[in-house]
């Protein structure tokens, strides 16, 4: 009986990790679908806005209960915020003007190759026979994919800049998740997020203002609202939520493995919504930088 229960609490821990990646692949869709309805800033901000509006109600008693810590720990939140908040979504959607979903869903995978070069800058942790393996695969595979399979294209520069743009926020995101590791034990998951919200929506505030006041204003058709309401409502919370689940039943590495399958919900939307072909080099690129992702980080929970 017990094996039972057990059996069926690691199912639901793998389905909710699927649920929350299959949610978060939506957020590439959008970012390449939109690129010429909303300004890559304003959906951002308008994407954090719905969040902070949505998430009000499960988590202010919590922030308005922790202040004192809060307060404490303003200029860590800060950071935090700008990275994970301000910066990382805004330059997916940045990135979203010059290159393809499939794209931005491979690139993204990448951040536990920059975790493990930067926790060697900072950390000093060495960098293992796998974990060089791992790194070496990860960046053959970003390169031939950026690349188009070509890398002597590296020495003209003509490729997608919004590659480049992913591969930035990809790095960034990798500051931010090391970051996260290091919250304060007194402060909640409910109190951190939603403060982390609120500063990195006043970060973007000028830059969403300086948007507003140089391109043409935003013309909010069904199909732009939709797509708000989807990132700040199910990307934004609900896989969040969903994801938190699957960490506490079958914990946070065997979670993060279900992210690698990323690319591979993000692909078919792309192929069924934005008419996106997949090509052999795509198939490439996911099996080198999967591969290389698992060969560093097996040594890494090895040591």
């Amino acid at each position: 009986m017990i094996n039972r229960q057990q059996n069926r609490q690691i199912l639901l821990g793998y389905l909710f990790a699927l649920g929350a990646t299959a949610i978060w692949s939506g957020n590439f869709i959008i970012a390449r679908g939109l690129n010429e309805s909303i300004p890559p800033i304003s959906l951002a901000f308008w994407r954090w806005v719905v969040a902070v509006i949505v998430f009000l109600p499960f988590a202010l008693k919590p922030l308005i209960g922790e202040w004192d810590i809060l307060k404490e720990n303003l200029p860590y939140l800060s950071l935090v915020a700008l990275l994970g908040v301000t910066l990382f979504n805004t330059l997916i959607y940045f990135a979203g003007h010059t290159t393809s979903a499939i794209n931005l869903s491979l690139i993204s995978i990448t951040f536990p190759v920059f975790i493990v070069i930067l926790s060697r800058i900072f950390f000093r942790e060495l960098i293992t026979v796998n974990k060089g393996i791992g790194i070496v695969l990860v960046a053959t595979g970003v390169v031939l994919l950026i690349t188009k399979g070509s890398p002597s294209q590296l020495l003209n520069l003509s490729f997608a800049i919004g590659d480049v743009w992913m591969l930035l926020a990809a790095f960034i995101f990798a500051i931010y998740s090391m970051l996260v590791k290091r919250k304060p034990e007194k402060l909640s998951v409910w109190a951190f997020q939603l403060s982390t919200f609120l500063l990195g929506l006043i970060f973007l505030f000028p830059f969403f203002v300086w948007e507003y006041a140089t391109v043409p204003p935003v013309i909010f058709e069904t199909k732009t609202v939709l797509s708000i309401l989807y990132i700040g409502i199910f990307a934004s919370l609900s896989a969040f939520i969903l994801w938190n689940k699957a960490i506490m039943m079958v914990g946070p590495s065997k979670a993060g493995m279900i992210y690698y399958t990323l690319p591979l919900f993000s692909g078919l939307l792309a192929y069924f919504f934005l008419k996106e072909e997949i090509s052999m080099n795509h198939f490439y690129c996911v099996l080198l930088i999967v591969s290389g992702i698992f060969t560093a980080n097996y040594e890494s929970r090895k040591v």
